[in-house]
């Protein structure tokens, strides 16, 4: 009696044990396959100090067995003097997100090699892959759109017709910085409804200092226009997408729809791609995903006071210097943050201050 009793403790322990391994496999498995978490093998990289891949020797509850992460695509164009503005920005991206990141560089051939080599310096983050390309535009009006508003800013409006591969991007002018993870604007792809495509913040939030609806000879979006800095675009509906016009009662694509946009306001326009833009999404507004101005934080926003409600009461997210304010004493609070990041060191061991 007392082995039969011996007996039967061990069985019950081993019972209560195999109950426990199972209950701990169901977790394991919940948590991998998602419910909204980061998985394990994103997360070690800002766990580890920004070293990516190279935690990736470390025991994981469930990095074996993590699916693959989805990539963000972030796209820039640079010309002229925009390498150290252009670099910067892409380390704020890769320093604060937590997704692998895919960048696009579009720039003049001379700057190529300055990128590859900035670039290729912080090849063991191991978190992000870069391609680079030339400046392109359609042969037939190449000069045209090359010299509307400043060198190279209408290739972003080439973006969908050249990156057929990709289904969504973030396109951010060059003096764009990220205080918040690029996740957290990528996840608002998510919020489009079936009709929308892209997706913008306002020009202005206080019309009585809006430049489009008190100077513009043109349509505009809303109330006082859209800004296309930072432009989040689900690119597979605007390759497929028939937009209405005011040159013909036929809905056109977006390659048909850029050359005569620009012959009949190519008088009109100041921002150049920025106005076309504005055009566009007038006579189409159910396309446009408006997101608030914290996305989107320039100047304007605090220059003649604060009138941007979202960044008083949750932050600024991405940060816009417009207008050289990086470089010169005109907002001292815009060019401390760019220093701050500019001088930051991606090593091999995390950050370091320069």
């Amino acid at each position: 009696r007392r082995y039969l009793r011996i007996v039967g403790l061990c069985l019950a322990c081993g019972f209560c044990s195999l109950l426990y391994a199972f209950s701990q496999l169901a977790v394991s498995l919940e948590e991998g396959a998602g419910g909204g978490r980061p998985q394990a093998a994103a997360a070690s990289w800002l766990a580890g100090g920004g070293r990516g891949a190279g935690n990736a020797g470390r025991p994981g509850r469930y990095s074996l067995k993590a699916q693959p992460v989805e990539k963000m695509h972030l796209a820039v164009v640079a010309c002229g003097e925009r390498l150290e503005e252009t670099v910067t920005m892409l380390k704020s991206a890769l320093i604060f997100s937590i997704k692998p990141l895919q960048f696009h560089i579009f720039a003049e051939d001379q700057l190529h090699d300055s990128f590859k080599d900035r670039l290729d310096s912080w090849s063991f983050l191991q978190r992000f892959h870069y391609t680079l390309y030339p400046i392109t535009f359609p042969s037939d009006s190449a000069v045209e759109w090359r010299k509307l508003f400043k060198p190279c800013a209408s290739q972003r409006l080439f973006l969908p017709l050249i990156l057929k591969e990709v289904d969504s991007l973030l396109y951010v002018d060059t003096d764009i910085l990220f205080l918040r993870p690029v996740d957290d604007i990528w996840s608002l792809l998510k919020k489009f409804n079936s009709t929308q495509i892209a997706a913008m913040a306002p020009e202005h939030e206080e019309p009585r200092i809006g430049w489009y609806n008190r100077f513009a000879r043109h349509p505009y979006y809303g109330k006082t226009g859209v800004n296309s800095g930072v432009m989040l675009m689900n690119m597979t509906r605007m390759r497929g997408a028939h937009f209405k016009n005011d040159m013909t009662t036929a809905q056109l694509q977006w390659g048909d729809l850029l050359m005569p946009l620009l012959k009949k306001y190519k008088l009109n326009i100041t921002w150049g791609d920025q106005d076309l833009l504005n055009i566009m999404f007038f006579h189409n507004p159910e396309k446009l995903f408006v997101f608030p101005c914290q996305w989107n934080y320039r100047p304007d926003h605090c220059i003649y006071g604060s009138n941007c409600q979202g960044a008083e009461e949750e932050g600024v997210f991405v940060l816009h210097g417009n207008r050289g304010v990086y470089h010169d004493d005109k907002q001292p609070a815009f060019r401390a943050v760019y220093e701050a990041l500019r001088n930051i060191a991606l090593q091999d061991r995390g950050w370091v201050d320069q």
